[in-house]
């Protein structure tokens, strides 16, 4: 793929997802109540917590926040880098990439100001104002880096890898309104949050790094070559006849 068509596409997808994020943020502003099946989804949550679960629960969104993010942001660099120098680039681009978009997301949080659920209904500690879900957030942009790490070196089985690490970044979202701390419109703008800063990261990288530094990809179409069949030796030093 070229990287023009690269950047064209990240840059399609986070244009989708941040006029959606933007749709559904004036929906949240709107009259500050929660939104339709908000309520409904954390009453069935509070009412399905055998201890099993809410212990599952709790491991996996744990894991949504911390050093664990991080550490996934330098596996994906070093899965994309091909050399040491490239993975070390690789790496402060995708530390960049999560750190600054925590930042970002936190200071939408505090311009909304939406509030949680009440505080009855959590299952684990939470703090801040509730939309976007930051451990949604985190933990999609983790995944999603980790994602395009893979596809971009194309290792065998990808896809099930791909999918696996897609569906940790899920989970982790929908830990947050299992343990009620978070209304589940919360989870949806922490995801399309997490895909639009990770389109427009991924556009700036196409267009602005070195050709070649994201493998797979190149300014130009390759030149197709002709397959020429080799001449028989026996025609080789024939005159034409008069």
């Amino acid at each position: 793929m070229k990287r023009g068509d690269l950047g064209e596409l990240a840059g399609s997808v986070a244009l989708g997802a941040w006029t959606a994020f933007g749709v559904l943020t004036m929906a949240v502003i709107g009259d500050g109540q929660p939104l339709y099946g908000d309520e409904d989804l954390v009453s069935w949550s509070v009412a399905h917590r055998p201890d099993v679960a809410v212990a599952l629960a709790h491991g996996l969104t744990a894991t949504g926040t911390g050093f664990i993010p991080y550490v996934l942001a330098v596996l994906a660099a070093t899965i994309a880098g091909r050399t040491l120098r490239r993975r070390a680039v690789a790496a402060a681009l995708c530390l960049a990439c999560l750190g600054v978009g925590q930042v970002a997301r936190y200071g939408v949080m505090a311009l909304v100001a939406r509030p949680r659920p009440t505080r009855v209904d959590w299952a684990t500690h939470a703090s801040g104002w509730a939309f976007p879900s930051g451990h949604t957030a985190t933990a999609a942009i983790a995944a999603g880096l980790l994602v395009i790490a893979v596809y971009t070196r194309s290792p065998p089985g990808r896809t099930l890898l791909a999918l696996a690490v897609g569906c940790w970044g899920a989970l982790v979202g929908l830990t947050r309104v299992y343990l009620g701390v978070h209304w589940f419109t919360d989870v949806v703008g922490g995801w399309l949050f997490a895909l639009g800063w990770l389109g427009l990261c991924l556009c700036a990288a196409a267009w602005w790094l070195p050709e070649g530094f994201i493998t797979g990809t190149t300014d130009t179409d390759p030149v197709p070559t002709e397959d020429h069949a080799p001449q028989d030796p026996g025609r080789r030093g024939r005159s034409r006849p008069a």
